[in-house]
């Protein structure tokens, strides 16, 4: 697991550490910052898989920048500006850190490595310095490289390979629906929701040998409610206008209310929060999703009851799972708050606020015997 990270001179994250659990929630207002250290995030994976640019960046969902976006431009005594950006992260085995720059004036589509340190443990796998930023290839991360000379169980391969891995996904409703195509396809699921129908597919079809895949799939009929079954089946096979999928499988819903023969309804017809419910639902247990990914506005277009309904069981799939999956999810909605046992450490809250300096600020909420006496009072 990750379990620290430390941002500087990022956007609005001027200076920031966080120290994780293996599901960490960020609640915050608009523009507080939260899509900010996903992102940052984003980078560091980037630079962890050897290469910074707008291509790499893309595929881990973060919103590609030129460096005045990129670098925070907090007034600082003297008038001086940081010329870098810098990230790391930490696990109780290995170390991985990173400053990178790229010139305000004419930036070159790749950023450059200054320094780059990767430790496991005490011992240096790789290290950079800055007195090397002006030889060749400093557009090239020298960690990814070394990767290739470890052994498969070793324990800082597989901390870096965490950390390469890392994606945002931020689901949309037409993308859910199958109604408007993903730009960003993977596997089991693309960043905005696509291939949906299929990774439903797979999961369901693993279920004999996967016990928690079958808790799953129960837990998601009962938050669905309304529904008898669901699978995936061919948009031609579906009471669906052509003209409303963009795909060719899509959501197969099994209404439990309706009368036979007028029951089956596409992903299309159905509500949205069934959608995401299952969407979340692949990326909890699905064998092929990430170990360490982010999910943006993943309470978007839910109800407060089905909100809180929906992390309760998202947390319990999460922790029970064999996978060891590490999620990061920003949330506007408080009623998500209900739901999650932050009485487990393994499970963290944080709000996320801007100072009177315009500087993002992380907090994290614990459980101590005044929150609780708190709580008691309503």
């Amino acid at each position: 697991m990750i379990t620290k990270l430390t941002i500087a001179s990022f956007k609005s994250l001027e200076n920031l550490e966080v120290e994780l659990g293996q599901l960490n929630v960020f609640v915050g207002a608009n523009g507080s910052g939260k899509s900010n250290l996903l992102e940052a995030i984003g980078v560091l994976s980037a630079a962890a898989d050897g290469k910074v640019t707008d291509q790499t960046l893309m595929q881990r969902g973060v919103r590609p920048g030129v460096p005045r976006l990129y670098k925070s431009a907090f007034p600082q005594k003297g008038g001086r500006q940081l010329s870098h950006i810098f990230l790391s992260a930490s696990s109780s085995e290995a170390h991985y850190v990173v400053s990178l720059n790229n010139p305000m004036e004419d930036p070159s589509p790749a950023w450059r490595f200054k320094t780059e340190l990767f430790e496991r443990g005490a011992t240096k796998v790789v290290s950079r310095g800055p007195a090397t930023r002006d030889k060749p290839n400093t557009e090239n991360g020298l960690a990814a490289l070394k990767a290739v000379e470890l052994r498969q169980d070793d324990p800082a391969l597989r901390f870096l390979r965490r950390l390469q891995g890392y994606v945002i996904y931020s689901p949309t409703t037409p993308v859910l629906r199958g109604v408007a195509l993903e730009t960003q396809p993977r596997s089991p699921v693309g960043l905005s929701g696509g291939r949906l129908p299929e990774a439903v597919h797979e999961l369901l079809a693993g279920r004999k040998d996967n016990e928690p895949a079958k808790r799953v799939a129960q837990d998601v009929l009962r938050l669905i409610g309304w529904a008898r079954g669901y699978g995936s089946a061919s948009s031609s096979e579906l009471p669906l206008s052509k003209a409303a999928s963009a795909s060719p499988n899509v959501i197969r819903f099994v209404d439990k209310y309706m009368k036979e023969g007028r029951n089956v309804l596409s992903g299309y017809d159905a509500s949205e929060g069934a959608l995401y419910i299952l969407f979340l639902a692949v990326l909890a247990v699905h064998p092929k999703a990430p170990l360490f990914f982010a999910v943006d506005n993943a309470d978007d277009g839910l109800n407060p009851s089905l909100a809180t309904a929906l992390i309760k069981d998202f947390a319990d799939w999460l922790l029970s799972s064999p996978h060891q999956r590490q999620i990061l999810m920003t949330s506007h909605n408080p009623a998500v708050l209900d739901g999650l046992p932050i009485q487990d450490d393994r499970v963290r809250l944080f709000t996320v606020d801007r100072d009177n300096h315009g500087k993002t600020i992380v907090r994290r909420v614990v459980v101590d015997d005044g929150l609780l006496r708190m709580a008691s009072q309503g």
